[in-house]
């Protein structure tokens, strides 16, 4: 529910821009969901590295203070495919949820002529950098 709450803002950037900045999402306690940006007031050109340390620690003190069950990130990134030396542009949506579930999904893609053509989704153990391990 959450991921496909967060992923259509991804894709709507990269089809309208060829690119997007990172971003997450929360699930509150009663199920309602909230995206989430970050900024860096000292650039229009912010690092995704820079924003993705805000986002994480923004989305930390939510968790602390008990206001999300549930949180996503969602960025950009380029991996190496699977049995393959190619590489692949993907975004990459960790999903982690108070539970102790921490899982990182990457949807590799290829813009052309505006419109996202999806590859094999790639799924993996997260690393818990919101929720503290059960």
């Amino acid at each position: 529910m959450l991921m496909n709450a967060v992923l259509p803002v991804a894709e709507r950037m990269l089809k309208q821009h060829g690119e997007f900045y990172p971003y997450g999402g929360c699930m509150s306690l009663d199920g309602s969901i909230t995206q989430i940006g970050a900024a860096d007031s000292d650039t229009d050109r912010p690092k995704s590295r820079d924003l993705l340390f805000v986002l994480n620690d923004s989305l930390r003190a939510m968790a602390s203070r008990g206001e999300c069950k549930a949180i996503a990130v969602v960025f950009d990134v380029s991996i190496t495919l699977p049995n393959s030396v190619e590489k692949s542009d993907a975004i990459q949506v960790n999903l982690e949820h108070s539970g102790g579930y921490s899982v990182e999904v990457y949807f590799p893609y290829q813009l052309a002529d505006g419109e996202l053509i999806y590859g094999e989704t790639l799924v993996q153990q997260g690393k818990h950098e919101v929720f503290c391990e059960s």
